[in-house]
């Protein structure tokens, strides 16, 4: 499975990131030890929602798709608290 997430700053809750990974869990530990270079800033980070996808190339694509204006309006109305 590759997974879509996104997380969200437990010390800046303004601040969220979008990314893609096979293994969610060590991801998460990588953004939280700071071995992120856009992540470093604002952990540590908490997993506000993630997708699982079957196939990458669909992941690949909904992960851009999150990561422009619509996608992130969608997310905001949809996928985040």
């Amino acid at each position: 499975m590759t997974y879509v997430y996104i997380l969200r700053s437990v010390s800046r809750p303004d601040k969220t990131y979008v990314g893609l990974t096979e293994d969610l869990r060590e991801r998460l530990r990588r953004h939280n030890s700071g071995g992120g270079v856009h992540t470093s800033r604002y952990k540590p980070w908490k997993v506000e929602t993630y997708i699982a996808f079957s196939n990458q190339a669909k992941a690949e694509s909904f992960e851009k798709y999150l990561k422009q204006g619509s996608g992130w309006a969608f997310a905001k109305k949809r996928l985040v608290c």
